[in-house]
């Protein structure tokens, strides 16, 4: 966030508020700067943290949206059967049957609740011009990956091709959420700003899977 901020604001400004790429790399220097003072037990709860400082620092409404995937995702990876649309306790303690594991299967099914509950919190769907158009199809490709045998750093790779591919597409879309559907025909022709910056997450979700599987 910290090297695509401005890049994030000047696409935000053209349908926006222009404080999209602001509001990102305050919501995740936060993160950087707390998560090395926070002894997390799993995975999950080190994702829980992450979306409980997103939706306290980050304005507007992608404070709400990314922390609440960032929760879920969590919450998902320490339930013991990671289950797509969990009804998990704020606070998981990590205590659950293959609690904080992230094999690909696994973590695909995190992921689709993370999809679950931004679709619950902004009631957008694909074709909505929002991050939800890069989010559904890197789960889509995940999931395919994983089923097909990937590994995770494969799946997370095949993740963020979608996820940027999706990115893309919103560029010719009408906006029909969020403050850009105010412009109507306007909003088209323009990259919708959540939809990079959800991109860029799958990203540096595929980058350190790679550099772990390298690593191992």
């Amino acid at each position: 966030m910290d090297t695509h901020k401005d890049r994030l604001t000047q696409l935000d400004s053209a349908i926006g508020d222009a404080d999209h790429g602001a509001n990102m790399h305050r919501g995740f220097a936060a993160v950087a700067a707390a998560l090395p003072e926070y002894d997390a037990a799993t995975p999950g709860l080190i994702l829980v943290k992450t979306g409980s400082l997103l939706i306290s620092v980050v304005g507007g409404a992608s404070g709400p949206l990314y922390g609440s995937a960032f929760r879920s995702v969590g919450k998902a990876l320490d339930a013991p059967e990671a289950p797509e649309a969990p009804d998990a306790p704020d606070e998981p303690d990590g205590s659950g049957p293959e609690a904080g594991t992230a094999g690909p299967e696994r973590l695909a099914a995190a992921l689709a609740a993370g999809l679950a509950g931004v679709r619950r919190l902004g009631a957008a769907t694909e074709g909505d011009k929002t991050m939800i158009d890069a989010y559904a199809p890197a789960l889509a490709a995940f999931r395919a990956s994983a089923a097909a045998g990937g590994d995770l750093a494969e799946a997370a790779a095949a993740a963020a091709d979608a996820a940027e591919e999706g990115m893309r597409a919103t560029t010719p879309m009408q906006a029909r959420k969020g403050r850009a559907s105010y412009l109507g025909p306007r909003s088209v022709g323009h990259q919708d700003p959540g939809a990079t910056s959800t991109a860029l997450i799958f990203r540096a979700l595929a980058d350190t899977a790679a550099a772990a599987k390298a690593a191992a």
